[in-house]
């Protein structure tokens, strides 16, 4: 058992596979399934971290890509830690930077040592390899390191992709063996294969023979119909151990969020709810909105009147539309806080309706309010 990581399975929906778990770090106890806001460069975009933890998160993500390019991985080590230099003393889960590589395209290129790029800020190259990003998520200090993977594109051919799973895996072994820290920082690993069960059963066989203290899908979420997302799911949770926790990268939308509970996952995360809000749109009981409307002009009603968020108990639709359309940032933070609150509340529920063995229910009844229009 890890040393750095516990998880307890304390009870299973009996009409699905959802699950109901506990994950207890050296910086808290995370109870799952659980949405995990995204803080890219050590900040959720126009959120203090205390407005963080009051929408009831657990746990947020920061980004290995990002942060060893600025301000430096050195920088946050003498700061005493990722904890320390953000002001957040909640769980930390760091993405390794693989996804952030590979989504440069022409501007990286992929060797067995790891991946060369160019920096999206000024151009330099650099070197990202299994060893540079677990030394680099050593010295944020996070709770959950993620393992350095190749995200090859959906598009991209069954060889390839063949390929580039079993590089992978090959890339894990050199993170597991490059981790300096393994009784405080827990390594998951990565399974991929694309839209291949053969391929994606061959990356589970592999990985979990390593005994990691969690495992995450990759690969998916990643531009590919909701069709072949649900597919993957339908198997890809069942190759993972039971008694670790699973993890799907890079989802945030409430029927993306359902799927993967309903099919065994525990974690996802996205950088979705503050990226809609900078755009003006808010997620509600109801479906989305966006304020940009005029409808909303006089509307002195709240964003989501279920909703128990501090913007929804404190500001209209109105006032809220007033600060977009004058390019006022608080617009941001409100938008960002309450879509932050309808995710973290989200999975309250979730993990109540779980226990009670009623999940599908509160599927059945999120949808028809949420898509009522549809």
């Amino acid at each position: 058992m890890s040393k750095a990581l516990k998880f307890e399975l304390l009870h299973k929906d009996y009409k699905s596979k959802a699950r109901r778990g506990r994950i207890t770090t050296p910086h808290g106890v995370i109870e799952s399934p659980v949405f995990m806001p995204v803080g890219t460069q050590a900040t959720v975009k126009a959120m203090k971290p205390e407005s963080v933890g009051d929408t009831g998160a657990q746990i947020i993500l920061s980004n290995t890509y990002h942060l060893m390019l600025r301000p430096g991985s050195d920088i946050v080590r003498e700061a005493g830690g990722l904890h320390e230099f953000m002001n957040w003393h909640k769980p930390i889960l760091t993405d390794s930077g693989g996804f952030q590589v590979f989504s440069l395209g022409h501007m990286r290129k992929i060797t067995e040592e790891g991946a060369i790029f160019s920096s999206h800020i000024d151009g330099s190259k650099h070197m990202l390899s299994p060893e540079k990003s677990i030394e680099v998520q050593n010295d944020l200090g996070s709770d959950i390191m993620m393992a350095f993977d190749e995200c090859a594109p959906p598009n991209a051919s069954r060889d390839y992709i063949a390929k580039s799973q079993e590089r992978t895996t090959r890339w894990l072994k050199r993170c597991i063996e490059a981790n300096r820290n393994p009784d405080t920082q827990a390594l998951f690993g990565i399974m991929q294969g694309g839209f291949y069960r053969d391929l994606r059963e061959e990356s589970a066989e592999a990985i979990v023979e390593l005994d990691l203290p969690g495992y995450a899908i990759g690969g998916i979420s990643v531009g590919e119909t909701k069709e072949e997302y649900i597919g993957v799911l339908e198997y890809a949770p069942d190759l993972l151990p039971s008694d670790k926790p699973r993890y799907v990268m890079g989802i945030g939308t409430p029927d993306y969020i359902f799927e993967a509970v309903e099919h065994g996952v525990d974690m996802f995360d996205c950088v979705e709810p503050t990226r809609i809000a900078r755009h003006g749109v808010a997620t509600t009981s109801q479906g989305r909105i966006s304020i940009k409307n005029a409808k909303y002009e006089r509307d002195f009603s709240p964003l989501d009147p279920e909703c128990d968020c501090y913007t929804c108990r404190n500001y209209s639709r109105a006032y809220i539309r007033h600060l977009y359309k004058a390019g006022e940032t608080m617009s941001h933070m409100l938008l960002s806080e309450h879509n932050l609150r309808f995710l973290s509340k989200l999975s309250e529920d979730i993990r109540k309706s779980i226990e009670e063995d009623r999940f599908m229910e509160l599927k059945r009844e999120f949808y028809s309010k949420y898509y009522a229009d549809k």
